[in-house]
């Protein structure tokens, strides 16, 4: 019990801590503040916490032991959106939110949170993982060897999921043109219509090229492969093919590697993550839900908090043992078993956020985050509390 809620208790705390700054009694991390320090932990030191941890953590031959992680990424991906579903189609939600509401029921925080908790819990020397550091390194590096995957899912499936129907995810906002063409509209809003002459344009030039540029930009659009390139990713894929190679690690990762200066500056700055982090998201909740509740409702809210915090995770937890039970997991490793179970009981990602904004669902997107991340707290107490009874 002491394990499971000190940790929920530190994040707790932190995020306290940031919601007082962000407060008119304070005033000192305001809207802009707080979108300047999220920035600097998505670009900078989170990539650093990822690229110092699981670089040094991962080897080719553990690569190969791991494959579960990302597997498991698409797995709960999978069972999360099924449960969205069955959630969805009960409860009916408001027309344009029917694949909103499975999408925020199925799509977890696979990252920021479950690095956070890891940290708090093996700060304790005398947590049930042994060593500190080890405890730290190896938790660190097996939540990051599954952060690709969960990008690409986010930018491929999750972006295709939220896209808006017909009309507009908002009724107020510009609709895009129909079929039928209103004769008596102003010539401004008929020269939209007349966009279907600029593919010809980019046919001439596109067959002015290679067959082999032709496909590689139809797989840079169709894929999305700017908005999955992220900088954590980025830092993922360069610890793994670093860390791989044993005359690059023993040159970049190792205590007494000629470039290990490099890897201890990383380690530095990886370790501003968490409190920066933490601080942010606190800031973030003293704006409460936003205007995005009324639109969604309480039925769908409440649905939405229910379905990702208490039906999601014994999914989790059973195809966690079904996969322990088959063989995949490594033997007798209980933080992996751990760090699986994570990522089937975290709160709805925040990244899904990102990309209900581009698609025009950003405010109901704010509502559901800021909630879900309130009742987080004393779902994901419970949750670890069983998860370590069942470990140790």
């Amino acid at each position: 019990m002491m394990f499971a809620v000190l940790p929920i208790i530190k994040v707790f705390t932190m995020c306290f801590m940031g919601f007082l700054m962000a407060t008119k009694y304070v005033n000192i991390l305001q809207a802009s503040g707080r979108k300047l320090l999220n920035g600097l932990v998505f670009t900078l030191l989170l990539p650093c916490l990822i690229f110092s941890q699981l670089g040094r953590a991962v080897t080719l031959e553990k690569m190969l032991q791991w494959w579960f992680i990302p597997f498991n990424v698409v797995l709960a991906t999978i069972s999360g959106s099924i449960i969205g579903l069955i959630v969805a189609t009960i409860i009916r939600p408001p027309y344009p939110y029917f694949k909103f509401t499975i999408i925020h029921i199925g799509i977890g925080n696979i990252g920021n949170i479950p690095l956070v908790l890891i940290a708090a819990l093996c700060r304790d020397k005398s947590n049930p993982f042994g060593d500190s550091e080890q405890c730290n390194e190896m938790g660190n590096a097996y939540i990051s060897f599954g952060q690709w995957v969960g990008a690409i899912v986010l930018y491929t499936y999750v972006f295709q999921m939220l896209a808006p129907p017909p009309g507009g995810f908002d009724a107020e906002e510009p609709q895009l043109p129909t079929k039928a063409i209103s004769t008596d509209a102003p010539p401004e809003q008929q020269q939209p219509l007349l966009a279907p002459q600029e593919p010809e344009t980019k046919n001439e030039d596109i067959s002015k090229r290679g067959k082999i540029m032709d496909m590689l930009c139809f797989l840079y659009e169709k894929l999305r492969l700017k908005q999955i390139l992220q900088p954590p990713i980025i830092a993922s894929v360069l610890a793994m093919v670093i860390g791989s190679i044993p005359f690059l690690k023993r040159l970049i990762f190792t205590d007494d590697a000629p470039l290990f200066f490099f890897t201890d500056s990383c380690i530095i700055l990886g370790e501003a993550m968490i409190p920066c982090i933490l601080l942010a998201l606190g800031g973030n909740l003293v704006d409460g839900p936003g205007p995005g509740s009324k639109k969604l409702g309480f039925r769908t809210t409440a649905a939405i908090i229910f379905g990702r915090l208490v039906l999601v995770p014994p999914a989790g937890l059973g195809i966690v043992t079904l996969a322990d039970k088959l063989g995949f997991l490594p033997a007798g490793d209980k933080m992996f078993k751990f760090v699986l179970l994570l990522q089937h009981t975290m709160p709805t990602s925040v990244l899904s956020g990102a990309v209900a904004s581009l698609r025009g669902c950003g405010k109901e997107a704010a509502s559901v985050l800021f909630w879900v991340h309130i009742f987080a707290v004393l779902s994901m107490s419970g949750w670890i509390v069983l998860y370590l009874a069942i470990l140790f």
